[in-house]
């Protein structure tokens, strides 16, 4: 992530970490992170992991997109790319993302705020993606949708899998 979006991330979280009323110490033992990490993300250094930014979107109880709104660039790691195309405003709340998976990746995902489901559409490449255990394979033009508030995966082979995904967040992950 380019140091500007990391500013800006850093900003955004610091604003709602505040209107909550949360200490750093607070939020950094919730989402069990490092106090200095989070700290030095406020500050807009560092290089936060998706995992990070979802525990810390989960113990903010915003939606994930909410949290990273602000930012223009794809967030990413270990082969996984996603930027939030739009948030919905009504209620249950959907976000809509495009999210690229590298070759050969296998990413573990941890489970989402209660109720949260997830729908992903293949638009090119091969992908597994579901719930550990349960997953399902697509090819492109495919749709599956799953409970996402448990540990789920997303893995590809030999080529990059593009997709689209939407998340409804459950009564858990709506903003007041």
């Amino acid at each position: 992530m380019d140091k500007l979006s990391l500013n800006t991330l850093g900003q955004h979280l610091q604003a709602l970490r505040l209107e909550r009323g949360r200490s750093l110490s607070q939020l950094a033992n919730e989402a069990g992170i490092a106090k200095s990490n989070l700290c030095r993300l406020e500050q807009g250094n560092g290089n936060p992991t998706l995992d990070t930014i979802w525990r810390l979107a989960v113990q903010l109880n915003v939606p994930f997109g909410t949290l990273v709104a602000p930012i223009n660039v794809p967030l990413g790691e270990d082969g996984v790319q996603v930027r939030l195309i739009d948030q919905g405003k009504d209620s249950p709340q959907v976000d809509a993302y495009w999210m690229r998976c590298a070759p050969h990746t296998l990413r573990h995902a941890e489970a989402h705020t209660s109720g949260t489901r997830e729908s992903l559409t293949l638009i090119s490449g091969w992908l597994e993606a579901g719930p550990e255990g349960a997953t399902t394979q697509l090819t492109p033009g495919d749709t599956v949708t799953f409970p996402a508030d448990q540990p789920h995966l997303y893995r590809t082979q030999a080529a990059e899998a593009t997709l689209m995904m939407t998340i409804t967040y459950g009564a858990e992950g709506q903003t007041p």
